[in-house]
């Protein structure tokens, strides 16, 4: 049966997507690929969950990049409040206020408790955090919440709002609907359990580290003066150290930052002396550098083999 025009439609739709992805030097599976275009078309957020260094953060600023948007990040950490992440009231400056209006009312009738709160609580003594600049803006943005799994169930709670009617709730202010309805990346290493309410209000992906294939297509797109075949061999090493149980697996920024430091050193193909040589740029622990330093002679059987 032949594809229907809404089908073809939605294909070309997402190879465009795709290209442009590509052209900003992302290097995304199709089902990615499909998924965040829904996500974009829909205006839905979308949750990125996976361990660390899959990429999932580099999607949020490629985005950025290729739809021209201001990328405004919260980055996530345990205890965070909602006042790091919506706004706080900037209290110096309320106490300047506050002078001097106790000064101007000495000349005539004294504020009442109502008049002055309505005078110290104004958008003036605002100090937003990235939640309100992201619903705020002037133009439309990318909001990019890093690492949602290291906060509370709390602090998700909070999150709702946003989520599902992109406009937040302040006492003294009243309901803030966003101008523009900025595109919400969420991230997740998958640490704890998140909550049904935030998943419900969002598309998932789960992104694992690229296939050797994928990876290699990373690498070359990088250092387009490598050839394919030494490409290939760093991401098949790559994959092997990831599967010998590293404490910090390399992401890929770890690959990168390797075929960064080979081309320095005018590698063309991996050795055993090179590859010990340079384990600690894909490598950051002790323990994770002896125990691959231990099996280098296997990990080149694995990816040059």
């Amino acid at each position: 049966m032949a594809a229907s025009s809404d089908t073809r439609g939605f294909a070309s739709s997402v190879q465009e997507l795709k290209g442009i992805l590509t052209a900003n030097g992302y290097v995304a599976k199709q089902e990615v690929v499909n998924v965040l275009y829904l996500a974009l078309r829909l205006e839905k957020p979308l949750l990125l969950e996976g361990p660390p260094g899959a990429g999932k953060t580099q999607i949020a600023k490629v985005l950025s990049v290729a739809l021209g948007m201001p990328l405004i990040r919260l980055q996530c950490y345990e205890g965070i409040d909602e006042a790091k992440a919506l706004f706080q009231w900037n209290e110096p400056l309320q106490r300047m206020a506050l002078e001097f209006m106790r000064e101007a009312s000495q000349s005539r009738s004294p504020m009442t408790w109502p008049e002055l709160k309505g005078q110290l609580y104004r958008t003036d003594f605002l100090i937003p955090g990235p939640i309100l600049r992201a619903v705020q803006g002037e133009t439309k943005a990318v909001l990019l919440i890093d690492e949602i799994d290291k906060t509370s169930p709390a602090f998700e709670a909070f999150l709702l709002e946003i989520l599902s009617d992109f406009q937040i709730s302040i006492p003294q202010l009243g309901t803030i609907v966003a101008r523009h309805r900025p595109i919400v990346i969420l991230t997740s290493n998958a640490q704890r359990k998140l909550t049904d309410a935030l998943r419900g209000r969002c598309f998932l992906l789960w992104m694992n580290y690229p296939a050797p294939d994928q990876e290699a297509e990373i690498i070359t797109a990088h250092s387009q003066e490598f050839g394919s075949q030494l490409a290939s061999q760093v991401a098949r090493f790559t994959a092997a150290v990831r599967h010998l149980g590293m404490t910090k697996p390399p992401a890929i920024r770890e690959s990168l930052d390797w075929i960064d430091a080979l081309r320095l050193l005018g590698a063309r193909q991996l050795t055993s002396d090179v590859d010990s040589g340079t384990l600690p740029v894909q490598l950051k622990t002790r323990e994770d550098i002896e125990r691959a330093a231990g099996n280098v002679a296997l990990l080149l059987e694995r990816s040059c083999g």
